[in-house]
């Protein structure tokens, strides 16, 4: 069988030549009036492929495609990033392969300067001929002999091995899932943020809940951002889907310990979404489930120098849940707006706006009691400006409004002003140089409505964790990514950060450092250490709720990990790391439960520690047979009136292995196996004074389920991109019951029956 090829052209001057298809004049003119810039009467020599371009066609997929790829050249040939319009599993494989281009970078009059270049890569499958059909099909014995003197034909870029993509690159001790290998994982309905689970390090509170502990850390002490802006959370109440549409999330990053300086103020891990760069080209994705239905368009303008993107979701959840509890409310919906605009081929504005809204509540004499609510609202402005040297400043202003209805409880309120600025300056090819600093005021309060009564305790109690005020942090970082040769990178780093809360303050100084030693081609060993502070928390990242006074001083956390990277055969990836957190002044009302003296001790603080061993083998699921396996061992303790026990969501043994299947002719199939052992069990009477908590004390029974995926998808003729999707997806399809407690939950099961379409 021939194997198959690709072809490739670069969008800027016809007089690039190559063996491979170039595209047509007036993109070439477009690409080569944004590489530079337009002095009256420069020069401009367009960057050129210092090699022959190699790519290769995914494994798994079928018929032909063409993706055009955006990409940024440094001034020194380097790729500096890499963007495509999204054509699944092909743009994963064309990003991958650009990242790999090396230029001979452009010029103005003679100078290097950066550019950005436009790439159609074009895969071809070749049709394989049926074998012993006769001689009109047989191949040749041999082929003919060359004549002497004459030049060889040019032989096709060779067969590659797939390359995954992971966007810029990654620190140390990151894990990153594309949006495209999410799509086809099994119970996470094509939601980046809920294949968050399937990751080493994560211990579910509840199967299908998307809050999560963290190496130890409770999930009020987990970061979650969106392009470097801060969220209270990534998912929706309920089924969990995530806060912004799938199609505008390009991968999601996890930080389980010793993250980079740029993040900060919290104790636990960082989990942070990165969108897609804005496309020059018009493309867009739609979804209808059973609970909701969503939408993304972008467009460009003004010759591509500009890009409009419209998305959002809306449930009917309300709808079907009625059929099965006529009184109980549930529903959400969101929405993302984004222009972005180049000023300059080196100076670009963005304003990016999202939203997201939840209600839970149960409807009585045709009134609706709310039991939770909660809406959050961001809008970002941001100005970037490319320097000639490959420098990068990035510079931006955020608000927020953020509100949350717990039960009778009042409406807490947040009204949050951050601004940010970031510089990115390489030393030399082998060191690049970051730092920033960023500050935000949050102003919280509470609508004047009583809807409990004042003088009850709990009440009083509410009302001093969250009282009406101002709270200010400020903070400066840097870091360096040192490449001290081809086999050791270091980027050590701190930050340094003031907090202020209704009169107190407080400083956090964190050190940080992340290694990676290339032992061999295929063996690296990595460790990341690090210090974090962080401000009180509450229980679950809740808009609007966060405890003022810095009562108790600030959270903090040394985190400590090492581990190997291996690359197996057959492009099998294997990560092994074992790490160790020490926990100091933490907010941990769930690891408390079980030695906490009275229900609700919203302000209990504790110490403890979490160490275990992270396992991770990864064949990316967009292959034709893709699939991974991830296994956590881990011991949670906490230290509270000088007793030492077990996190009352301490989970020894927590596994995920799943695997997904190229059947042809466009169907694909899927399953996924979740596991993990229970919490310790506490027993204790609401209300009462808690026993000395036991240090070995008996445990919930473990649980089990399995999800499956199924895919149809058919090309439409509308255009070479264009495609539609049938998708059969379920959570907990042996409706297996978890036990918490002397309580039983669920099943928590989630059927989708879908129909995807994009172009």
């Amino acid at each position: 069988m021939p194997a198959p090829h690709l072809s490739l052209g670069i969008a800027v001057a016809a007089s690039v030549l190559l063996p491979w298809r170039i595209v047509a004049a007036e993109p070439a003119r477009r690409a080569a009036a944004t590489s530079t810039d337009k002095s009256p009467g420069a020069t401009i020599v367009p960057p050129q492929l210092e090699s022959p371009p190699v790519a290769p066609y995914p494994t798994g997929a079928s018929g032909d495609a063409v993706v055009v790829v955006t990409v940024t050249v440094n001034a020194d040939g380097s790729v500096r990033s890499v963007s495509a319009e999204p054509n699944e599993p092909f743009s994963s494989a064309a990003v991958a392969a650009a990242r790999e281009f090396h230029f001979t970078p452009a010029t103005r009059d003679g100078r290097p300067v950066a550019a950005v270049i436009r790439l159609e890569i074009s895969f071809h499958a070749e049709i394989t001929e049926p074998a012993n059909e006769g001689p009109e099909t047989s191949a040749p014995a041999s082929a003919p002999n060359p004549t002497p003197g004459a030049t060889p034909a040019p032989k096709p870029p060779p067969k590659a091995i797939e390359i995954e993509v992971r966007g810029a690159k990654l620190a140390p001790a990151v894990v990153s899932l594309s949006r495209g290998e999410v799509r086809q994982l099994p119970g996470a309905f094509g939601d980046p943020f809920r294949a968050l689970e399937a990751l080493p390090g994560v211990t579910p509170i509840i199967s299908g809940l998307p809050f999560f502990y963290v190496r130890g850390a409770p999930p009020g002490n987990v970061g979650y951002f969106l392009d470097g802006v801060r969220v209270p959370y990534l998912y929706h109440v309920g089924l969990g889907p995530s806060i912004v549409h799938p199609g505008l999330v390009s991968r999601v990053d996890l930080y389980p310990g010793g993250y980079p300086a740029r993040f900060g103020r919290f104790a636990g891990g960082i989990v942070s979404g990165e969108t897609n760069a804005p496309q020059s080209v018009a493309h867009g994705e739609a979804n209808v489930r059973l609970f909701d239905a969503g939408a993304m368009v972008e467009a460009p303008f003004a010759n591509g120098r500009g890009a409009v993107l419209l998305g959002g979701r809306y449930s009917y959840t309300a709808a079907v849940v009625s059929l099965l509890a006529p009184n109980t409310a549930l529903a959400y919906h969101d929405y993302q707006a984004r222009v972005t605009y180049d000023v300059t081929p080196r100076d670009h504005l963005m304003a990016f706006s999202f939203g997201s809204y939840d209600l839970v509540g149960q409807t009585q004499n045709n009134i609706l009691n709310v039991l939770f609510g909660s809406e959050f609202y961001r809008t970002d402005f941001r100005y970037v400006h490319d320097f000639e040297d490959s420098s990068v400043l990035k510079t931006g202003v955020v608000l927020g409004w953020d509100q949350t209805r717990i039960g009778d409880q009042r409406n807490s309120q947040d009204r949050m002003l951050g601004v940010r600025a970031e510089l990115d300056h390489p030393l030399r090819k082998s060191a690049l140089f970051r730092a920033g600093l960023d500050a935000t005021l949050d102003g919280f309060s509470a609508d004047k409505r009583t809807f409990a009564d004042p003088e009850d305790p709990d009440t009083i109690r509410f009302n001093n964790l969250f009282p009406p005020r101002s709270d200010q942090a400020a903070g400066v970082w840097t870091d360096v990514v040192w490449n001290v040769n081809d086999r050791i990178e270091l980027t050590p780093g701190a930050r340094v950060d003031v907090f202020g809360s209704a009169g107190a303050s407080a400083v956090g100084v964190d050190p940080r450092i992340a290694a990676r030693f290339k032992i061999t081609d295929k063996l690296r060993i990595v460790h990341a250490y690090g210090l974090a502070h962080q401000p009180p928390s509450f229980v679950i990242p809740v808009p609007g709720l966060t405890p003022g006074k810095l009562q108790g001083g600030l959270q903090s956390a040394w985190q400590t990990s090492a581990g190997v990277e291996l690359d197996l055969p057959d492009d099998i990836g294997l990560t092994a790391t074992v790490f160790h957190n020490a926990f100091f002044r933490m907010s941990d009302v769930l690891g408390l439960s079980a030695a906490a003296g009275r229900e609700g001790a919203l302000d209990a603080r504790a110490n403890g520690q979490a160490e275990g061993f992270e396992l991770f083998l990864h064949r990316n699921l967009t292959r034709r047979l893709g699939g991974y396996l991830s296994y956590t061992l881990s011991r949670s303790t906490r230290d509270f009136d000088g007793y030492t026990f077990p996190s009352a969501f301490d989970r020894t043994h927590v596994a995920s292995t799943a695997l997904a299947y190229d059947l042809g002719k466009h169907w694909r199939a899927g399953g996924r196996f979740v596991f993990y052992t229970g919490v310790p069990t506490t027993n204790r009477v609401p209300g009462a004074v808690a026993p000395a908590p036991d240090p070995h004390p008996p445990r919930d029974p473990a649980f089990y389920r399995l999800d499956v995926r199924l895919e149809k998808r058919w090309q439409l003729g509308i255009s070479k991109h264009s495609w539609i999707s049938m998708v059969l997806e379920v959570m907990n399809v042996t409706l297996h019951k978890e036990t918490f407690g002397s309580n039983q939950i669920g099943p928590v099961t989630i059927p989708s029956i879908g129909v995807e379409a994009g172009f």
